[in-house]
Parts: C-alpha cells; structure tokens; sequence
C-alpha cells in the first residue's frame, strides 16, 4: 500500500504541479488509479494535505524551488496559522476564523471523495512543515486565540479535521495521522507533544500514526543515521499508548525486521529505499526466508544473489 501527498484544495498545494482532490473529474481520475491497484491485488491510500506556508513553491529541483511563486507567474498567497515565513519563503496570510473552517471542510471533503474513489486507507499530513505542523508548534504558532498559545489550542485545528474526516470515512476505515515527532530545535515541537495529541487524536477515532521528523525550519544539524527516527516512534508509543509506524533511513530487511522483533514499533513505512529498489519486497521475503504467493519473473531471473539460475 502507499500515499500520496493529496492536496485538499488548490491553495493546499505545494507546486501548481501537485496532485489535488477538490473536485469531482480528480476524484474520477483517482477512482482508475485504485481500480488499477486493486486489480493487482494491494490497498490503496490517499495522503490528504495542506502545504500552508510552504505552499506555491516552484517545481522542485529546478533553480527556483524553495522560494515563493508571485502570483502573476501562477502562484498563490499561502496560509498559515501566523504571518512567519518559512525559510526562503514570502510571509504567509495569517488565516482568520472562516478560513480554518474552510481548511476544515476541505480536508472533510477530500475525504468523502477519496471514499467515493474507492482508497482503502485515509492519512492526514501533520508533518513536515505544512499547515498542521505550523499549528502544531510553537515556533510557527504565535496565535492569541483558541487556536494558539497553550498544546491544547495548537491542537485544535487537527483535532477538528480528525473529528471531521471521521464522521465522512464508514466506521470500518482505518484513518492515520503523519506527524512530525521533533522539530530538532530547542524551543519547538517534541516527540512528547506528538505523543500526547496522539492519544488525543486516538480518543477521536484516529487508528494509527506514522512517525516521521522536521521539516519546519532550515539549516539545523540532523544526525541521519540508520533508522535515526525509530526513537521517536518509541517514545509516542509509550507516552500516548497508540500504535505508531517507524521511518527514515530504514534500508535493509534485517534492519526492518529487528525494530519489528524489538517491539519498537507497530510497522516500518519505507519510501526512498522502493524508489532505489522496486523489488526491496521481493528480495526482502528471499532474505528472511518467507514465502510469497508472487514473484515475478523479471526478478527471480535477475539472480540478485549472484547465484547461477538454472
């Protein structure tokens, strides 16, 4: 099964090139793609997010990319829950009080159609510095209001998209939240906030979370190792009692197989090892030994053990 980052509305975007489920002709391209993945035999998942400030950027690796798109070359003004910029960004428009209902029903609305599309999982995008995660932490959160200042107001914008989504999705429909556990910054998000609005987000019919790491500033020192975010994982699952997923620099079966066998977290959600390795799955059950009902020829002929194919 995999996501896509889905933006729930034009605005939500991170490039003018990013795919989008605001209206129904995307929500009918979408229902091919799932009848295509089901007809292979696996799930579907749709992403649904908002980019907030860091919204009408250019087409990434291009010069321009990272930086803010006039409108007069097909941008947009983007949102945020304060006029903070992120790096190399312009300031954002500090959504008023329609504007995060509108957020709102947005993310309600791309969830009724990825139901209607056919998805079998739906996932809210509250990492990486997008619009959740700017509410989320105090660093880009400078609110007043309801939706500022204390952990339980930074909260509440997720926590009404969470309520939101789970009135439209049917009872049965798993519904995962991506956070970002830490901003890797004194002074901003910690795995131990992610963990307390995950238990909150779970007495709210949220299932599972999906544990990933910054995104909300620049420039700061991240030691990368291998499996470096599995920690994070492990502390919102002990301090919020939720099932959580571990990622980030996960690469081999073993490695996956261990933080499994560890009892550090619920699942491993890989990325950028399947774009390296399309077969990783494949050579992964070869490697620890456990039998599948497809593999396909291309792959057993490849010989990837180095071993002669009779």
């Amino acid at each position: 099964m995999a996501f896509r980052y889905t933006a729930v509305s034009p605005e939500g975007r991170i490039t003018s090139e990013c795919a989008g489920i605001w209206n129904e002709r995307q929500r009918e391209r979408w229902a091919r793609v799932v009848d295509f993945v089901h007809a292979q035999g696996a799930l579907a998942g749709m992403q649904l997010a908002h980019s907030g400030r860091k919204g009408s950027d250019y087409r990434g690796f291009t010069e321009e990319a990272g930086r803010t798109k006039p409108i007069a070359e097909g941008g947009w003004e983007p949102v945020a829950p304060s006029a903070i910029a992120a790096p190399g960004f312009d300031a954002p428009l500090e959504l008023d009080e329609a504007g995060i209902r509108k957020v709102v029903d947005d993310f309600g609305e791309g969830a009724r159609r990825a139901v209607d599309a056919g998805f079998d999982v739906v996932e809210i995008h509250a990492a990486h510095g997008y619009l959740l995660h700017t509410f989320l932490s105090p660093l880009s959160n400078h609110r007043s209001d309801e939706y500022g200042s204390s952990l339980e107001n930074r909260a509440r914008l997720l926590l009404a998209v969470t309520d939101r989504m789970r009135d439209v999705i049917p009872e049965s429909m798993p519904l995962f939240i991506r956070f970002s556990g830490t901003d890797w910054i004194e002074g901003g998000w910690t795995a131990e906030d992610t963990a307390c609005v995950a238990a909150w987000a779970a007495e709210r019919g949220a299932d599972f979370f999906d544990i990933s790491s910054g995104g909300l500033v620049r420039d700061i020192f991240i030691s990368a190792t291998p499996g470096y975010q599995v920690p994070l994982t492990e502390t919102v699952r002990e301090l919020g009692g939720v099932s959580a997923a571990a990622v980030g620099r996960i690469t081999t079966p073993a490695q996956a197989e261990s933080i499994l066998a560890e009892g550090r977290a619920d699942a491993v959600f890989l990325a950028r090892e399947l774009t390296r390795d399309p077969h990783f799955v494949f050579r992964a059950a070869a490697e620890l030994g456990v039998a599948v009902d497809y593999v396909p020829l291309s792959f057993r002929a490849a010989d990837w053990r180095g071993a002669a194919v009779s």
